[in-house]
């Protein structure tokens, strides 16, 4: 059975992800305007949101025994090689980094629930560890947000495994917890209530944790920070209590969107999120880079409703779409290449 509720979080998690995405493509500075305010809040949030829900969805693929282990690992190569020809316009690519996280997964598929807790916490102290032990700065510049060696071997592995935009180390984490929130009873409310109280709970502890600690001596912000960069445990707990209560609000919410005939409306673009990531970079960024609007000559205010504009335009097309087809453009692609099916 598919939840309504986890393709609504999931467009809701790709409006944030364009949000932010759009913001850093104009090269606008945030200020202190509530438009900045609402796009900082999201940064490294709608992205741990959408791996969470990758976890569900391989979790429940699995679950149901239409995922096969080597299917996953198809499906990973196709993501791959999409993700780092997407890398040659957009370094902030996250579909390549999908296909590693899908490799970890694909260990844990048979592990218990306590495994895979035990599994998120060895990667988020892998990736502490690293931030101690190399040179997180290695390769970038940061004035200019561009890696230098990312198409050679070294620059390659050092951006993936821990100081890319989202390194396995230790982003595959939210994978893994993903995989764990989805073997629950995500149809029960009861669930869904838990969701939301300890997401907040989590969320809510971590910030005042860090706060302390960087109130205590502010030489601790970079180790203690729950900001993506660099990638702390503090920012995959944050991370994590903010996408499970975010999860939990929506599938409480759900069935009052449905009586108000805006369930499958919100969740068509969720459906199509490979399919529409593409756009938002191609159509989306490319758009307004062809219009000159990439030079930061743009409002906060401006690249918002942008943002909003091109996330209800993608919903509306995604409603349509489905008014006709089974699967968003890409997806049946996948599914074409992947399993030799087109439906």
């Amino acid at each position: 059975m598919r939840l309504t509720g986890i393709d609504i979080a999931r467009f809701m998690a790709f409006t944030g992800m364009v949000l932010v995405n759009f913001r850093i493509a104009a090269h606008v500075d945030a200020g202190a305007d509530l438009p900045s305010l609402l796009t900082n809040s999201l940064e490294g949030r709608a992205a741990a949101l959408f791996v969470v829900l990758a976890g569900i969805g391989f979790t429940l693929g699995h679950a149901s025994g239409r995922q096969p282990w080597h299917l996953s690992l198809r499906r990973a190569v196709f993501l791959f090689i999409i993700g780092m020809m997407d890398m040659v316009i957009f370094d902030a690519d996250i579909l390549h980094f999908y296909a590693l996280y899908f490799l970890i997964g694909m260990l844990f598929t048979r592990i218990s629930n306590r495994g895979l807790l035990i599994g998120a916490g060895a990667i988020m102290l892998i990736g502490y560890i690293a931030l101690f032990v190399f040179d997180y700065e290695h390769g970038w510049d940061f004035e200019t947000l561009k890696y230098a060696d990312f198409w050679t071997i070294p620059g390659f592995l050092r951006n993936s495994l821990y100081n890319g935009w989202h390194p396995v180390f230790p982003w595959a984490a939210f994978l893994l917890i993903g995989m764990w929130v989805g073997r629950l009873d995500l149809a029960t409310p009861r669930i869904q209530l838990r969701l939301l109280i300890w997401g907040t709970v989590t969320t809510v502890a971590t910030w005042a944790f860090s706060a302390g600690l960087i109130r205590l001596d502010t030489e601790f912000t970079d180790i203690v920070s729950i900001h993506p960069i660099p990638p702390t445990p503090f920012y995959i707990l944050a991370g994590s209590g903010t996408a499970l209560a975010t999860l939990g609000l929506i599938l409480l919410i759900t069935p009052a969107l449905d009586h108000l005939r805006l369930g499958n409306f919100l969740a068509a673009p969720g459906k199509m999120s490979l399919t529409l990531y593409m756009a938002h970079i191609y159509l989306g960024m490319g758009t307004l880079e062809g219009f000159g609007k990439l030079d930061g000559s743009l409002s906060t205010g401006a690249v918002f409703m942008t943002s909003l504009a091109f996330c209800a335009i993608a919903a509306l097309f995604a409603r349509l779409w489905f008014c006709k087809f089974k699967r968003g453009p890409l997806e049946g692609l996948m599914r074409l290449t992947t399993e030799g099916k087109v439906r």
